[in-house]
């Protein structure tokens, strides 16, 4: 099995100007390089047959993507409207700002199948590539976003991929992101 980090991805995980809550002291070719070589600690479901998790240690310094809401850090909330790419529509986005996450513990990577990137437009030469990847405390997925998932269910045409969206997938996401909230330096 082979595994190639997409250039959005790449972007995402690894900005021309590294940022704190990206992933540290790791080059996208060792990131990639890692993911080919290693096995992964455990293998997790995606949310439609052609994405998988691929679970591993973390083996740099990257802290988690989220953090707790409690009522100690409620007003560090912050949020506007963004795009993931130019091409996308803004949609509105929350996260901390002057929080610093725990150092995580596991990268898990959301990989897509090659058939589904091309349906995407995003032709890969390898069997899987990556569009992102979660940071965790735990060796467990972090619900998708409740805006991705309707994203999703737009269509590929909106930047989604065409997966129905599932209301009790949905109540689960929305349950955990009440909860939580990305940071950003």
């Amino acid at each position: 099995m082979s595994i190639v980090l997409t250039e959005f991805a790449r972007a995402r995980l690894f900005p021309s100007v590294p940022r704190g809550n990206s992933i540290r002291d790791c080059t996208p070719e060792q990131f990639e390089r890692h993911l080919n070589d290693e096995l992964p600690f455990r293998v997790l479901p995606g949310y439609a047959p052609f994405c998988a998790l691929h679970v591993h240690r973390n083996w740099t310094p990257t802290r988690c993507l989220t953090v707790p809401v409690t009522e100690a850090n409620r007003s560090q909330l912050r949020s506007a409207y963004e795009a993931r790419t130019p091409a996308e529509l803004p949609v509105l986005v929350r996260w901390f700002e002057g929080i610093e996450a725990p150092r995580a513990e596991w990268l898990i990577a959301i990989l897509y199948s090659r058939e589904q990137l091309a349906r995407e437009g995003t032709p890969i030469e390898a069997d899987w590539g990556v569009v992102g990847c979660l940071y965790t405390l735990e060796p467990e997925e972090i619900p998708m976003a409740p805006i991705t998932m309707m994203r999703n269910a737009l269509g590929v045409e909106e930047g989604g991929s065409g997966v129905p969206l599932d209301a009790d997938a949905y109540r689960r996401s929305v349950a955990f992101w009440e909860r939580n909230a990305n940071w950003r330096p």
